[in-house]
């Protein structure tokens, strides 16, 4: 806890009155607690309270300041604002990517490079319709944008599990110059043009029904898996209209899975095989999801292994789902 800034918390408490009418359990002794939980890997609530009660003589010099129980901590939890917890985890996102900003993740490139994808959360359809998705079951969405650099996540956007992730592109604050690897499920022309007029570049993977015309094509070494370097022009009725400008396409073949990738991006200066290890990159994002044991990822990169890990999480979005998740984000 010496590398937590307790000023910066304070302010974030002060800010929606955390501590307004607390006698005993303040946001800083729930902060504890939960910090506890994920860093030792607690399952419940009763959990938290007997381990800590076992090291009551340590829990001072810890800073805890109020008497650790599973019913205060689940008060603690309904009441408290859950703004105070977002907003000390930007606190700490720019103090983690500060520590990572000079750290390499297999391409050489000084841009900042960002994924994003999202992972379902399964919730009980009785408790929440509101997020009913499939026929018998009920989700939240946590769509993430992931500093590639350090996986650190930026921006976290939590929705009903009946939205669709091309969506959350509109909520995104472009950063001109950067880099965005998103899979074949945010394909969609109007929005990324929006990336092109914003100066900013996007990778990801082509459909197999898209129609476009080839302008001109590049020489590539065969040896590296690459197969084609081409520009583009999209003439699709609708998509020739919602992205007008050309394109990039590269095929790549990847010899140990077997598969072949076709790749779309509007960057024409990088290298085509920088672009292929830069879609590669994207699989910080599923590993940042798989570290998260109460996320369930809902699909993975074709060609990478796949798995699943189901926590089961209740609660309503604002009422005890939201603050959850920001405050398992504030120890990922």
């Amino acid at each position: 806890m010496e590398f937590v800034p307790t000023y910066q918390f304070q302010l974030c408490v002060d800010r929606y009155h955390g501590n307004h009418y607390v006698k005993d359990f303040s946001c800083w002794d729930q902060f504890l607690c939960l910090a506890f939980a994920q860093l030792t890997y607690r399952a419940s609530l009763r959990d938290i309270e007997t381990c800590l009660r076992a090291q009551q003589p340590r829990l001072y010099h810890m800073g805890f300041r109020g008497r650790v129980s599973r019913a205060t901590l689940a008060d603690a939890n309904e009441s408290r604002d859950w703004r105070i917890y977002r907003d000390f985890a930007q606190v700490l996102i720019g103090m983690a990517r500060e520590l990572y900003h000079d750290d390499s993740f297999g391409v050489e490139l000084s841009e900042t490079v960002y994924a994003f994808d999202s992972t379902t959360i399964d919730l009980c359809l009785s408790l929440f319709p509101w997020g009913q998705f499939r026929r018998r079951k009920s989700a939240v969405k946590l769509h993430t944008l992931l500093d590639v650099r350090g996986s650190v996540p930026t921006s976290v956007y939590v929705t009903g599990g009946q939205v669709h992730d091309v969506n959350l592109l509109d909520e995104l604050l472009l950063e001109a110059g950067a880099f965005y690897l998103l899979d074949r499920g945010y394909v969609d022309f109007a929005r990324l043009h929006v990336f092109t007029q914003a100066c900013a570049f996007f990778v990801t993977r082509a459909k197999k029904n898209m129609q476009f015309y080839r302008r001109s094509s590049h020489q590539v070494e065969r040896f590296t898996g690459l197969r084609s370097d081409q520009t583009i022009l999209l003439t699709g009725v609708r998509t020739a209209q919602r992205y007008p400008d050309p394109l990039r396409r590269i095929h790549y073949f990847d010899a140990e899975k077997d598969l072949r990738l076709i790749f779309l991006t509007n960057n024409f200066l990088l290298p085509a095989l920088t672009i292929a290890q830069l879609y590669r990159a994207r699989w910080k994002v599923e590993l940042f999801f798989q570290s998260s044991t109460w996320c369930t990822p809902s699909y993975v990169m074709e060609f990478q292994k796949e798995f699943a890990l189901n926590r089961l999480l209740l609660g309503s979005l604002y009422g005890s789902v939201w603050p959850y998740i920001a405050q398992r984000l504030l120890c990922a």
